[in-house]
C-alpha cells in the first residue's frame, strides 16, 4: 500500500501528552505524527507524567510515541524538550544536546518572518505549583481518576444510548468561576511578560486550553498560543508559510487508524527503561 503524503511543517508544538496516564490518546497522536514531517518540533512540557509514572501501565502505544520521537532525531529532525511540571525530573538535565535533540526550561524562536516566539511550559505562573506541590499531585492523580470515569461514561453514551462524548472534565473547568479565573489570569499574565519583552508571540501549555488570540495591555500587544493537550482537546499548533494554527485531531479517523497494538520486535517496556536511565545517568555524570 502506498504510503500516504506527509503534510509539511516548519514548526510542530505538542504539549500535555501525559504519556503513562490512562487518560493519554496515544494511538491518536500517533497516527497524527504520521500524517506530518515537521523541520522542527517543541515537545513544550508534560510529555511524559512522571508524577504517575508506574512500570505496571505503559502500554505499547505509549512507548511508539517515544520511538517516533527517537526516530525524527536520527533523520535529524530538531527536537526541543521543554520541560514541564509533571517531568520536572527532567529540568535535572536542561542545556543537554544530543544531535538534534536537546532539553530546556524554554527558548525563544526566530522564526522566518523576522518575530520572535518566547516559548515555556506555564506552571512558573502557577501559585499550586510553587507553594503545595503535594496538593497539585494530588489533584494530578484525581483528573486521571476522572479521565478513567469519563471513558466508561462515554462508552455507555455510545454504546447504549446512542448519543455522542461529553467531557466530564471539560464540563467542570468551564462551570467553576475560579477555574475560568485562572485560565484567564495564566494567559494574561502569559501575554503581559512577553510584552514587555517585546515578542511576538507567546506560547504555553500547561493549562490544557487550545488557544490563538491577541492579547492587549496599555503596553502593546502579543499573539497568546496555547497547544493544548493529548487528553481531553487531542490538539497540537503548527507553523507554515509564517502562519500559526491551531491543529485539532478529527475523531472520526478512529474507524481507519490501523490497530497500533500489532508490534514488531520491541524491546520489553522495562528493559527499554532500564536502558533510558542508564542513560540519563550517564549524562548527569
Amino acid at each position: 500500500m502506498k504510503e500516504a503524503k506527509k503534510r509539511k511543517l516548519d514548526i510542530l508544538v505538542i504539549s500535555d501528552v501525559h504519556l503513562g496516564t490512562y487518560g493519554c490518546h496515544a494511538k491518536e497522536l500517533l497516527h497524527y505524527l504520521k500524517s506530518v514531517k515537521p523541520k522542527t518540533v517543541i515537545l513544550n512540557g508534560d510529555i511524559i507524567d512522571i508524577w504517575q509514572f508506574s512500570k505496571r501501565y505503559w502500554p505499547k502505544a505509549h512507548m511508539k510515541i517515544i520511538k517516533h520521537f527517537m526516530e525524527w532525531v536520527t533523520k535529524g529532525v530538531k527536537i526541543i524538550y521543554v520541560t514541564g511540571n509533571h517531568d520536572e525530573m527532567l529540568r535535572k538535565f536542561t542545556g543537554f544536546k544530543m544531535g538534534s535533540f536537546k532539553i530546556v526550561d524554554k527558548v525563544i524562536l526566530e522564526l522566518d518572518n523576522e518575530k520572535k516566539a518566547w516559548v515555556f511550559h506555564g506552571d512558573v505562573f502557577d501559585v499550586t505549583m510553587q507553594h503545595s506541590k503535594w496538593l497539585a499531585k494530588l489533584g494530578a492523580a484525581g483528573y486521571d481518576t476522572l479521565i478513567v470515569i469519563n471513558s466508561v461514561v462515554n462508552f455507555i453514551s455510545e454504546k447504549i444510548f446512542k448519543k455522542g462524548k461529553v467531557s466530564l472534565s471539560k464540563k467542570i473547568k468551564n462551570s467553576v468561576k475560579s477555574a475560568v479565573k485562572f485560565i484567564n489570569s495564566f494567559e494574561q499574565t502569559a501575554a503581559d511578560i512577553g510584552i514587555s519583552n517585546k515578542y511576538d508571540y507567546v506560547i504555553c501549555g500547561h493549562i490544557h486550553q487550545p488557544e490563538i488570540r491577541t492579547i492587549e495591555n496599555d503596553q502593546g500587544k502579543i499573539i497568546y498560543l496555547n497547544s493544548g493537550d493529548w487528553i481531553e482537546n487531542l490538539t497540537a499548533l503548527e507553523y507554515v508559510n509564517s502562519a500559526w494554527s491551531l491543529y485539532k485531531f478529527d475523531e472520526s479517523l478512529m474507524g481507519i487508524i490501523d490497530d497500533d497494538t500489532q508490534e514488531e520486535d520491541e524491546l520489553d517496556n522495562n528493559k527499554l527503561f532500564d536502558n533510558m536511565l542508564a542513560e540519563f545517568n550517564l549524562m548527569r555524570n
